[in-house]
This record gives structure tokens, C-alpha cells and sequence, in this order.
């Protein structure tokens, strides 16, 4: 069985494989949830309770929602163990009806990045690949990376970055090591002109960098935004406002699954200032486009 696009509401561009699926859970990985659960308001999280790819493929099908899921890699920066990227891709084949397969490296592997994403790719059907430069501790722009995009552009997958504040060490001693710095989406800009041809989303509301993230978006031809890891009913009003006009093909439905369910961010869409022929865009038809479905 394959994605049904006439019988799909909506594709979710941004959801977490955050169970381990390969191993058991790292020291200090309940704290780092329970802490994440505390900023989402998620009580799975402080029930050790998270979904796994298997039941988030259930709950997604429930629904008739497309899940474009990931787990991330940042072993170097957090002394957990990554997730198998190959194991969440075949749960994903075996799911692929509902769940689009997303993987992540972290980009300190350098050339080993490359090798690694390029056989996902085509072995595994891997379409698109998470950063997250807070969790894993670099600059978007930093050349060591430049191979790794390099891949991505030349296979035609996405890049999808973090950007903006971050729920990861909120509130725990000292942020639990992550720098905020990281996740300016300016910093797109320079990958957007260095790989032109490469997808590129920023993920979230870029809080306090907002007005940096639509700049970029708007400029640059290739750069798309999920509005995920929010409510809709917290997005600032210059989002909501680009959102309806200059870049309302720009704009995509991801809701940050287990940390903000897809039932609670649809919710509060319903009740947000977008203007009802931008919505059909949002939910599904920019994504489709963007993830060539």
C-alpha cells in the first residue's frame, strides 16, 4: 500500500521517532524528557509514555493525516545514543501508507555524514534529512557541513532545519548545554545561495528571530517554514500575516508530534486569522508540492 493523497486531510511535515527503537533508554534520557514535557505541557513525557513509530503511524492513520517522521542524531552534543535511521526507515515502508521517512546525521560526521545520508537515500528511500543546530551544536553555515548538503542537493531530498528557541534543556541547569546561537535562521540564507537547488524548511516560529526567517523565506526561492512546535494561537501576527499573502505558498503543516499533538494544533487553526483559501495550502497542497508526492 502506498499514500493515497486523494484520501489524506493533511501531511504533518514534522514529527519525532523519540522512543529509542534500538536501544534502551540512555542515562539522563528521562530528565531530558521529562524536562521537554514540562515546556510542551505533555504529560506523556512525564509518564515515560512516548509513542512509538509503530503507534504513531496508528494514531496518524486514525486520522488520515501523512507523517513525515524523523529521529535526530546528537550523540556528540548529549552522550545519548542516536535512533537506527535505517530501523524508523523500514517501519516507515512497512507504514507507507501514512509515514514519509526522514533521517538524521549529525553534521560533525563530516564525510562519514555524507556516505551515510547518500546510501539512506537510495537504499532506504530516506526523503529528506532533520537538523537541529542547537541539539547538535553547530553553525547552519559552517562549512564542514557543505559535503553533507552537497548529497542532499544532488539526490533531490530536503533539508529541514530547527530553528528558534527550542523546548530541548529549557529550563533544566544550564539549558542542559544548548545554545541558542545556533538556531538563527539567518544563517539559511548563506545555505540557500550556497546549494540553490537544494529544499531547504526552517521548522517553528523562530522566536525571537521571526522577521530574520520570513526575510529568508521571502528572498529565497528554495526555503519553505513548518509551523510546528506551536499552537497556532501563539503565532505572532507578522507570521500570520505573511502566511495569507507573500508567502502562503511558502508554508507548511507540521504540529512537533508527541510534544504537540496534531488534534490540539489543528484545533487552534480552526481558530487562527488564515484566510480559508491559504488553508488548503497549509494543511496539505504546499507540502505535496514541496515533498514531490
Amino acid at each position: 500500500m502506498s499514500l493515497d493523497l486523494d484520501n489524506i486531510v493533511a501531511i504533518d511535515v514534522h514529527t519525532h521517532a523519540e522512543e529509542p527503537c534500538n536501544h534502551a533508554r540512555d542515562d539522563g534520557y528521562n530528565e531530558f524528557q521529562q524536562g521537554m514535557a514540562a515546556y510542551f505541557k505533555n504529560p506523556a513525557g512525564h509518564q515515560g509514555m512516548l509513542p512509538s513509530v509503530e503507534e504513531t503511524a496508528a494514531y496518524y492513520r486514525e486520522r488520515r493525516i501523512a507523517a513525515v517522521i524523523f529521529p535526530v542524531d546528537a550523540e556528540r552534543e548529549t552522550g545519548f545514543h542516536r535512533y537506527s535511521n535505517e530501523e524508523v526507515a523500514e517501519i516507515c515502508a512497512a507504514n507507507d501508507d501514512i509515514l514519509i521517512p526522514f533521517a538524521s546525521i549529525d553534521p560533525w560526521k563530516g564525510r562519514m555524514a555524507a556516505r551515510e545520508a547518500r546510501r539512506l537515500i537510495r537504499d532506504h528511500g530516506v526523503r529528506g534529512f532533520k537538523f537541529h543546530p542547537t541539539y547538535q551544536g553547530f553553525w547552519p553555515n559552517d562549512r564542514m557541513a557543505y559535503p553533507f548538503y552537497e548529497v542532499l542537493e544532488e539526490e533531490g531530498v530536503v533539508a529541514l532545519f530547527h530553528t528558534g528557541q527550542t523546548g530541548v534543556g529549557s529550563g533544566m541547569r544550564g539549558g542542559m548545554g544548548m545554545r541558542l546561537k545556533y538556531s538563527n535562521p539567518m544563517t539559511i540564507d548563506d545555505i540557500a545561495v550556497d546549494f540553490p537547488d537544494l529544499r531547504i524548511i526552517m521548522a517553528h516560529p523562530s522566536f525571537p528571530w521571526q522577521e530574520e526567517a520570513l526575510a529568508v523565506a521571502q528572498h529565497k526561492a528554495n526555503v519553505y517554514i513548518d509551523l510546528s512546535g506551536w499552537s497556532p494561537k501563539y503565532f505572532p501576527e507578522i507570521l500570520v500575516k505573511y502566511a495569507n499573502s507573500l508567502l502562503k505558498k511558502k508554508m507548511l503543516f507540521g504540529s512537533d508530534w508527541p510534544a504537540i499533538t496534531p488534534d490540539r494544533w489543528l484545533a487552534d487553526f480552526e481558530n487562527a486569522p488564515f484566510r480559508d483559501e491559504v488553508r488548503p495550502l497549509i494543511l496539505k497542497d504546499n507540502a505535496r508540492r514541496l515533498l514531490n508526492l
